[in-house]
């Protein structure tokens, strides 16, 4: 708990971002970005944990996050997620699609493009629910039950899913370089080949009984195969793509609604979830392999972030604890992460030992020794 930094922000924040690092250097990433909701001016903005000495910093304790730069924002950041190391693209309430460019030299952020109605009604905006990059593309949803793919150099849209689900899409993440997986408010997980032209998914998998709306997803980062998801309900659910029909293991994590699941991008036997029950969970497995996470056929990529893609082939199947089923529940550790419960926990991300998260209360916090 002494390792967490709070910083009050005067905004409620909806989502948090660390800025990609460089893979070859092992450094521990310095600069997030954050996008705020249900604000009279709602922003995307850029703080440092580093020590970037500028005058225009206010004064605070060592590893306080500080203020960088800032831009307004039309309507609630819905997803806010990096393209590169100074690019980031945002989802908005209103519809809206942006990419933001982070001047590092001057500490500015300009607008790129922006895709004013990507998500509509026939006569109304719908809000654009999520977003996923792989530079150049990104891939939006929304609650028009649209899949639209752009892409950061050209103006109008590549592909559009036009019905792509009769319910609103919560969040998106890739399995492959042409595969992206869908969540519904309908408790459905969709996989859709975007090389084929079909407007139908190539697979759904559901839960069974009530089913409760899924709210975010998140890939394991060596095993393409396995997919986390939470929801309306709270649950933790592991899923593994190629059994099809339900989930391998369901857990109760949250007394609330889950809004954001994350697997470690390097050491996949750590997992964190955030709730509206205004609590940030770390859940441990026992790993099955004495040899160290990063190893097991790990990311080739150049850069660490939770938008990067896993580089297809190369990666030896691996069992994992996250497929153990009701067995392998006993194995897994959960840990508390914030001080106190209090308002909605909003959005997290994770890169190496730094953790950061955002809240309805007004504030973020940032744990730069988390134990994976």
């Amino acid at each position: 708990m002494e390792s967490i930094n709070a910083k009050y922000v005067s905004q409620k924040i909806s989502k948090t971002r660390w800025c990609p690092v460089s893979y070859s250097s092992l450094q521990q990433p310095e600069v997030f970005a954050t996008g705020s909701w249900d604000n009279e001016d709602n922003k995307v903005s850029i703080w440092s944990i580093g020590n970037h000495n500028n005058s225009g910093l206010e004064d605070g304790f060592e590893g306080d996050p500080q203020i960088l730069c800032e831009h307004k924002h039309g309507g609630d950041v819905l997803d806010l997620q990096f393209l590169d190391q100074e690019r980031m693209v945002s989802a908005s309430s209103t519809g809206a699609v942006t990419i933001f460019r982070y001047h590092p030299n001057t500490h500015t952020i300009s607008v790129l493009q922006h895709w004013a109605r990507a998500h509509s009604y026939p006569c109304d905006n719908a809000p654009c629910t999520a977003l996923v990059c792989s530079s150049p593309e990104i891939v939006t949803v929304g609650e028009d039950g649209r899949i639209v793919v752009f892409r950061a150099d050209q103006e109008g849209a590549v592909r559009v899913i036009e019905n792509a689900d009769s319910s609103t899409i919560h969040a998106v993440t890739y399995l492959k370089t042409t595969e992206v997986l869908t969540v519904n408010s309908i408790g459905q997980l969709k996989l859709w080949d975007l090389r084929q032209q079909s407007s139908s998914p190539s697979q759904i998998l559901s839960l069974s009984g009530d089913r409760a709306p899924l709210h975010c997803v998140d890939r394991h980062p060596n095993q393409q195969h396995i997919v986390a998801t939470g929801g309306q309900d709270g649950m933790l659910c592991v899923w593994d793509v190629r059994q099809g029909g339900t989930p391998i293991s369901l857990m109760e994590a949250h007394s609330a609604e889950m809004w954001e699941v994350r697997f470690h991008p390097t050491n996949p036997d750590h997992l964190f979830t955030c709730s509206e029950d205004g609590s940030l969970l770390h859940w441990e497995t026992a790993s099955h392999s004495e040899m160290p996470s990063f190893l097991q056929g790990g990311r080739n990529s150049s850069v660490i972030s939770h938008g990067a893609l896993t580089p297809a082939g190369g990666n030896r199947p691996l069992s994992s604890a996250w497929l153990c089923g009701d067995s392998g529940k006993g194995c897994l550790e959960t840990t508390h992460m914030l001080p106190s419960q209090t308002m909605s926990v909003n959005s997290l991300d994770i890169i190496g030992q730094c953790l950061v998260c955002g809240t309805d209360g007004e504030a973020i916090f940032v744990n730069r020794h988390v134990p994976v």
